[in-house]
């Protein structure tokens, strides 16, 4: 999934769009091994484990979980699991190109 996500931010670059991560590691130095080792492009925080604080705010049941939200922040879409790449790709661009109107 990190390779899709590296060409989804590469591809939005000077776009209205922002990917943001939460990581639940086994501890931070796996984080930011994790981190390096991926080459991630977008910003992630440690919520400590699978159930932090950020976890149970946002409900999470299932790894990975994405959450996309609108420049509203209105929550769009919810995936449990890994979407599908076109999926994806498909419902940001359709946001983004909202944000234009």
């Amino acid at each position: 999934m990190f390779p899709h996500e590296r060409s989804l931010v590469a591809k939005m670059k000077n776009r209205p769009f922002a990917l943001l991560g939460v990581n639940t590691d086994r501890n931070l130095a796996q984080v930011k091994t994790n981190l390096k080792s991926q080459n991630l492009n977008w910003r992630s925080w440690y919520d400590g484990s699978t159930g932090g604080p950020i976890c149970k705010q946002y409900k999470v049941e299932a790894f990975p979980t994405l959450y996309v939200i609108d420049h509203k922040g209105i929550i769009r879409h919810k995936f449990r699991g890994a979407p599908s790449g076109e999926e994806l790709d498909k419902l940001v661009e359709e946001m983004v190109n909202e944000v234009k109107k």
